[in-house]
């Protein structure tokens, strides 16, 4: 009996101090692919998951991810010199990289609806907020489902794109599209959040050395 009201206790904790603000640490995701398509599928599951590590302080953010089949691909946001910096290092192009400022163009917003749900999702201890995004890129119309928080302070890949459009920083996402003919849905998950201390380093805009700079890195 003591040890299911300790447990009981733990649980009670942990959700109490996710639901506190955290401007620093370091957050860990997965993500998936699946199709609808057999042969597709089978690609697909070749990559497995994709893990991506988020270390945040304040408005700067850097992800790094990689996979054996895409490479890796390092993404290091800073909100107060409004700039994001992207370097990929790709078995087909190499090492490429993009500093670009992250304030998206009208252009790229005229084709980007976004709607507020009153649906909600637990994730990690917080209570997720849903906006669904309805966007055509590259002709091809994909259908977004976020579930953003307001405790972390920080920033998004994925909000930024969307201008002022969407708040919070999103622990969860579903995305669907169509690709030749069958549907491709991609799924992002946090995993795990930690509240710690990040070095500064982590946020240098100073692509690494080999990159080359590139228009774009068609990601």
């Amino acid at each position: 009996m003591k040890k299911i009201i300790l447990a009981v206790a733990l649980v009670c904790s942990a959700i109490g101090f996710s639901q506190d603000k955290i401007s620093e640490g370091v957050i860990t995701t997965k993500q998936s692919m699946t199709s609808s398509d057999e042969q597709m599928n089978m690609q697909l599951a070749m990559m497995g998951e994709m893990v991506t590590t988020t270390y945040f302080k304040g408005n700067k953010s850097r992800s790094e991810m990689s996979n054996p089949m895409q490479g890796s691909v390092i993404s290091v946001m800073n909100g107060e010199a409004n700039k994001m910096l992207v370097m990929s290092d790709n078995p087909m192009m190499g090492k490429k990289y993009v500093l670009n400022d992250m304030t998206p163009k009208e252009e790229d917003l005229k084709d980007v609806t976004v709607t507020e749900s009153s649906e909600t999702k637990m994730v990690l201890g917080y209570t997720c907020k849903r906006f669904d995004v309805v966007m055509k890129k590259q002709g091809v119309e994909v259908k977004m489902a976020l579930y953003t928080t307001d405790k972390l302070s920080t920033l998004s890949q994925q909000v930024a794109g969307l201008g002022k459009k969407i708040s919070g920083f999103p622990l969860y996402s579903e995305m669907k599209m169509n690709q030749m003919g069958a549907e491709l849905v991609i799924k992002m998950e946090a995993t795990e959040l930690k509240k710690e201390a990040v070095s500064d380093d982590k946020f240098d805009m100073t692509p690494l050395e080999g990159y080359e700079k590139s228009s774009q890195l068609g990601m």
